[in-house]
């Protein structure tokens, strides 16, 4: 398997700093490796959910939200990933709205 390959530039870029990807939050790293996982395991196509994602960002930019924000960019990253879990039947919808509000939730540090 091919290591996922990153937008560098455009709605599916992840915020960077001086190179490096940019998380405000530990959800949001969380996020970050789940999608990469279910790729690399072959559970989802990394380029069907870069597409996922570039529609989910869209969207947030056209009701005027700040995609620039890691904050912003990272919930649309989650919602692309719960779009395209639900429609592969890994996770019920509803079970992955549930679960990513407990997750989100969590203070850092209490990844054990």
């Amino acid at each position: 398997m091919s290591p996922l390959e990153l937008a560098v530039d455009g709605p599916a870029a992840p915020p960077r700093s001086n190179g490096e990807l940019v998380f405000d939050a530990p959800w949001q790293t969380r996020a970050f490796g789940l999608a990469a996982a279910l790729s690399e395991q072959g559970h989802l196509s990394w380029s069907e959910f870069q597409q996922a994602l570039i529609e989910r960002v869209r969207r947030a930019d056209e009701s005027g939200d700040d995609t620039g924000r890691p904050e912003t960019y990272w919930c649309c990253w989650l919602d692309a990933l719960g779009q395209l879990t639900g429609r592969g039947r890994l996770v019920d919808p509803a079970d992955w709205s549930a679960r990513s509000d407990e997750l989100a939730a969590r203070p850092a540090g209490h990844d054990h």
